[in-house]
């Protein structure tokens, strides 16, 4: 059975994260990604770390189900060689530094006047326009840009998210527009201009913050790994070992007052009587909860839990992912090949009869140049 992107040929000029995460998407879709890179190297993203038999973990994650060709893009051979894939594509995804598609004389205007069909996609840091523009700009910067950093970590220090988030985002942002652009070209016959960055894609997943201080005259305060504005919401510390809990609304504070801490006239403390007072109070209401439960076992508490309807999760270690019981029960972990031997993997998010997961390898530098440039017509 053929995927639903089956067909699509994708030339991706890219690097690091971003454009690399949205190209795998697709990929995983079933279209033809051929991913660009440059020769004695490639992706820099491939020399981030060693710590997959000797791979990057950021390259394992990103490049499965892709093929790589690399092209002296210094060279006019190159650059001919370049625009003769895209000529032949659907889509041209690229993520270079501000300015360079320009400067290798291939800008997006010209590939689109030469070829109507073609959807391109450009991500950048800081977006066209604008005082930053030219700067370049990594997942850390952005955060900090953004606000992020400043809502993360303890009270005594802010931390930046422990994945590139600003990247991720704004690849799942390529991606869906390049999908969106894909379906409109099916009526309209032809392709689009579109542009992603960082800061306007994490500047969307910072909704809530911004209203909540915009209009609430301060900023959520931060918290480690407590909720900045709902309350209890968190860690909770039992005698040997500790769970996540969340407790939306007032029907599950009430349970939660009368089934896990065994104190129900908690549950019309006036400190306590609504969100807005528990986050007003909340090192009041900590030291109450951990008095309650400082002696308990966890998995009495974990009990008390799930009798009282609570949710709540426990605080793993990411290496273990791959073990974790959901995952393993619903045969989400598989295996993919790659230059250092078969490595375990998540299959595709999106899950459906007739779309078998796409599991090929993910590609050695350059592993498939000569096999693709054999039979593509480079004009002299």
């Amino acid at each position: 059975m053929s995927l639903p992107l089956s067909g699509i040929t994708v030339i991706a000029l890219e690097q690091a994260v971003a454009a690399p995460f949205a190209s795998r998407q697709l990929a995983d879709l079933g279209a033809n990604v051929i991913k660009i890179e440059r020769p004695g190297g490639g992706d820099f993203a491939r020399s981030y770390d060693n710590t997959v038999g000797g791979l990057s973990s950021h390259f394992v994650w990103l490049n499965r189900n892709k093929k790589s060709v690399t092209l002296d893009l210094k060279t006019a051979e190159g650059i001919a060689t370049l625009q003769s894939l895209i000529a032949s594509a659907d889509v041209f995804l690229q993520n270079l530094a501000p300015g360079a598609i320009d400067r290798l004389g291939i800008p997006v205007s010209q590939l689109r006047a030469e070829n109507p069909d073609l959807i391109t996609c450009s991500i950048s840091g800081f977006g066209e326009g604008g005082p930053m523009a030219g700067r370049k700009a990594y997942d850390l910067l952005i955060q900090a840009e953004v606000g992020l950093v400043s809502i993360t970590g303890s009270e005594d220090a802010p931390a930046k998210a422990g994945i590139s988030i600003a990247d991720i985002a704004a690849g799942m942002y390529a991606y869906s527009g390049i999908l969106a652009a894909l379906y409109e070209r099916q009526t309209t016959g032809e392709g689009r201009e579109l542009t992603v960055s960082l800061i306007d894609a994490l500047t969307e997943w910072m909704g809530f913050p911004y209203y909540y201080g915009r209009y609430g005259g301060e900023s959520p305060r931060r918290h480690g790994a407590h909720h900045a504005t709902i309350a209890p919401y968190g860690p909770l510390q039992c005698r040997d070992g500790s769970a996540i809990i969340a407790v939306q609304n007032e029907r599950e504070w009430r349970s939660f007052c009368r089934t896990v801490l065994a104190a129900p006239e908690l549950a019309d403390d006036p400190r306590f009587s609504s969100v807005t007072n528990r986050v007003r109070n909340r090192d009041e209401l900590d030291l109450i909860i951990r008095s309650h439960l400082q002696e308990t076992p966890l998995a009495e508490a974990v009990t008390r839990l799930e009798t009282a309807n609570i949710a709540y999760g426990s605080m793993n270690d990411v290496a273990a992912l791959d073990s974790h019981p959901q995952m393993t029960a619903r045969q989400r972990v598989q295996q993919i090949s790659t230059p250092a031997g078969a490595v375990n993997t998540f299959i595709p998010v999106v899950t459906t009869e007739g779309w078998p997961p796409r599991l090929d390898c993910v590609p050695g530098e350059g592993a498939d140049t000569d096999r693709i440039l054999a039979n593509h017509h480079v004009p002299s």
